[in-house]
């Protein structure tokens, strides 16, 4: 299954201009190229997670693949507000809870839970703050401790958050107050040569609530026609292999783009483990 998108979500990383150009001839032109074979090292890497102590420990993790703040019923009221939160420039004016160091429990739908150590509301809030520019900000008033439901690599579950009180807004923005578990050390490494047709893909962005889709950040240049993701399904494991899909000719630049790419799954997603085919690891999560 090959799915593409066509929305840019920003630049990854900008790695500057070079003189030459991707290929020969008019900078509008392009090239038709087939797509590359993914199969035989999507297999492999589903072949190594298969039965192995790094899939056990990986289930027997808190792994979430949805963002960990989640935004007020109406956000958000205008440009000023939105351009605040994407730039991570908050301001507090008021006291945050101190609490002491203490554990907390993330809970499946299953009745399985795990213990993990509770995240302070400072440092959440700090996760939240990230920017002194003089732009515009949003100010936190106030915050508690709560609870929200998280998508993650078991299900969903029922995860402890700190409810932030945002000036203006009538319900707060939640940040999950748990730190993901630590992931184990993947069965296999990367491929080795960076010359190949595979991407290492970006964080996944979503899983649905069905899960039949997940929508993950996939890697392409200035001088393609965007991104396509190929999926392998096994009984433990969903295998995503990103790469890129066409080439224009001409001069461009040489920056890193991302893409949201949504793919579609031939029956829920579950506990399965979602894997990058480059890397050899899971998909990263948002946290």
């Amino acid at each position: 299954m090959r799915t593409t998108s066509s929305r840019t979500v920003g630049i990854l990383t900008a790695l500057g201009l070079f003189a030459a150009g991707c290929g020969g001839g008019a900078a509008d032109a392009g090239t038709s190229e087939p797509a590359p074979d993914t199969g035989p090292r999507a297999r492999e890497v589903a072949r190594a997670w298969e039965g192995s102590p790094a899939a056990e420990n990986w289930r027997k993790g808190y792994h979430p693949v949805a963002d960990p703040v989640q935004l007020p019923e109406d956000a958000f009221h205008n440009d000023a507000d939105k351009e605040a939160y994407t730039s991570q420039n908050f301001e507090l004016r008021g006291d945050l809870p101190e609490t002491p160091a203490k554990d907390a429990r993330v809970t499946w739908r299953n009745g399985d839970s795990l213990t993990l150590p509770l995240m302070r509301a400072r440092e959440a809030y700090e996760q939240l703050d990230r920017n002194s520019s003089p732009g515009p900000r949003l100010t936190v008033t106030g915050a508690k401790l709560g609870e929200t439901t998280l998508a993650t690599s078991r299900g969903p579950a029922t995860v402890p958050a700190w409810l932030f009180t945002l000036d203006g807004y009538d319900t707060p923005l939640k940040r999950v107050a748990l730190a993901p578990s630590k992931p184990p050390k993947a069965p296999i490494g990367p491929v080795g040569d960076l010359g190949n047709d595979l991407w290492e893909l970006g964080k996944v962005v979503e899983v649905a609530a069905d899960g039949r889709s997940a929508t993950v950040l996939a890697h392409h240049g200035a001088c393609d026609d965007g991104p396509a993701v190929d999926v392998l399904e096994t009984d433990g494991s969903v295998v995503l292999s990103g790469y890129m899909v066409g080439q224009k000719e001409g001069p461009c630049t040489a920056q890193l783009l991302a893409k949201k790419v949504t793919v579609e799954l031939g029956r829920p997603l579950g506990d399965r483990i979602l894997l990058d085919a480059f890397t050899g690891r899971p998909v990263r999560g948002t946290d």
